[in-house]
């Protein structure tokens, strides 16, 4: 199997290294707006010219515009292709069938038990997903955030890096927890709507 990485920005040059990493064949990146090194075309050309069954498509577009994402990824599914599902060899996951399709897992990354990671989830490296929680499909955990027993994340949450979500919790879909902070409840202050800058790279 060939990989194509969807985007060509930050995210897209950190996946190709996890590609690279484990000896997975990179075969270029699709970007709809930009021409450069390594781009093979926007995703129109694409379904021109290479076949579903011989190449998987690695979701390599940012947080900065989770609904433009999410878009991205019914684009992909449409078209027939398999989103590729990358979980990093020094990370812990206790039940690869509970991580969904598309979703990344990076190094020393942890996956307890019972745990579940809806489609198209990013975890960064050091990010704990503690037993009997779920991560709702399309949400990014910035590194070392930690997600205690029976948490429920709803879709396009961001977790800002060192995070920590206490036990028995539900955090809406569309929410952003801040970088640091103890989420404890609405109480706590550190979880509002996510706001972030319109655009998908």
């Amino acid at each position: 199997m060939q990989y194509l990485i969807y985007g060509s920005k930050d995210f897209a040059i950190i996946l190709r290294g996890f590609l690279e990493y484990h000896q997975m064949s990179f075969a270029g990146f699709i970007d709809d707006f930009s021409t450069g090194d390594g781009i093979i075309g926007s995703f129109s050309d694409v379904i021109l010219k290479y076949n579903p069954d011989e190449y998987e498509i690695v979701l390599g577009v940012g947080y900065t515009n989770l609904e433009a994402r999410l878009q991205i990824y019914n684009k992909i599914k449409s078209a027939g292709f398999t989103i590729a599902t990358l979980i990093h060899e020094k990370a812990y996951v206790r039940s690869p069938a509970n991580i969904g399709e598309g979703s990344i897992v990076m190094a020393q990354a942890c996956v307890d038990c019972n745990a579940v990671l809806e489609d198209v989830t990013v975890l960064w490296p050091g990010v704990v997903v503690n037993h009997d929680s779920r991560v709702g499909r399309n949400s990014f955990l910035s590194p070392n955030s930690t997600i205690c027993g029976f948490v429920t994340i709803g879709e396009n949450t961001f977790v800002g890096a060192g995070a920590v979500i206490v036990d028995h919790l539900e955090i809406p879909s569309g929410s952003f927890v801040k970088a640091g902070s103890l989420y404890a409840g609405k109480e706590s202050g550190s979880c509002q709507p996510l706001d972030l800058p319109e655009r998908a790279d």
